[in-house]
């Protein structure tokens, strides 16, 4: 249900197609993003269906990974293939691009 940062970023370095879900708060994702869709997560219940449903995975952050395993076993339900981003957009500042602020 999990992926670590370091497979993520293996997979963009090898071209791998997918999609970030960001499902922080609005203020949070002003302050540093990894890009994607942006839905929070007090909001994907009722908005979960604007996603595109095709076949790429959806790795799904937030800040240390809490709320988006929430989001992916919600997604999951609904069909999606998804996976969190384990330690969140933390953990990547930490281990993948300390150039992404810390908060």
């Amino acid at each position: 249900m999990e992926i670590d940062a370091k497979k993520i970023s293996q997979w963009q370095k090898d071209g791998k197609a997918f999609r970030f879900l960001d499902v922080r708060r609005d203020d949070e994702r002003e302050l540093v993003s990894l890009g994607g869709e942006h839905i929070p997560l007090d909001q994907l219940e009722a908005r979960y269906k604007e996603l595109p449903h095709d076949k790429l995975p959806l790795i799904v952050y937030c800040h240390h990974g809490v709320r988006s395993l929430y989001a992916t076993q919600f997604l999951k339900m609904h069909g999606y293939d998804a996976l969190s981003l384990r330690g969140g957009i933390d953990l990547w500042s930490l281990e993948i691009d300390p150039n992404v602020p810390r908060y």
